[in-house]
């Protein structure tokens, strides 16, 4: 009995039970993608990350697509594995920065959005991991770099986790909401 109820037992991530297994996949981000982006809502405090203030009308629809397809930012869509569902979206390059911040240190910016389904799930160190992988295998410079709204002590967690330090608090020049500047030496 003992040895058919262990077999039953959902896989733990963390602290949470997960009862099946996937993995993340990145991909080329598209402007399929950033439609749906758009119409992911967050509950608060962490509304601060949805990517529009209501349905995206064809002009807010164009201009995020014109953005999220700059090939400096490097934006990949994050999909869940096998299914192929988009759960989260990363980019690398000025797009992980914040106004007001110091950014004078060679690094490769990480900016990253998960589809609100799965955050506080205990999955960030994976959506991260495939984030910092991807930034190690494309981008020769010395270090990592992630900015977060200091509230967002989740993300803080996952990032530490991952060996980033904090080096800097500022406020951004718009909104003058706090942030940090976390770092990572690669090199």
């Amino acid at each position: 009995m003992a040895q058919s109820m262990a077999t039953k037992r959902p896989l733990t991530v963390g602290w949470k039970a997960m009862s099946e297994i996937w993995w993340l996949t990145l991909e080329t981000l598209t402007a399929e993608h950033v439609e749906e982006i758009l119409t992911w809502r967050y509950e608060t405090p962490y509304e601060l990350y949805d990517m529009s203030s209501g349905p995206p009308n064809a002009i807010v629809l164009a201009e995020a697509i014109d953005y999220f397809l700059q090939p400096d930012y490097h934006f990949r869509a994050m999909f869940r594995q096998p299914e192929g569902q988009l759960v989260g979206f990363c980019s690398f390059g000025e797009d992980g920065q914040v106004s007001g911040g110091d950014y004078s240190a060679a690094a490769v910016d990480i900016g990253m959005g998960v589809h609100p389904e799965y955050t506080g799930r205990g999955l960030g160190a994976m959506f991260a991991g495939v984030a910092i992988d991807f930034a190690l295998a494309h981008f020769d410079v010395p270090r990592l770099r992630v900015t977060i709204a200091e509230f967002n002590r989740r993300a803080q967690k996952v990032w530490q986790r991952h060996g980033f330090v904090p080096v800097q608090r500022f406020e951004a020049r718009y909104g003058k909401r706090p942030f940090l500047i976390y770092t990572k030496d690669v090199s």
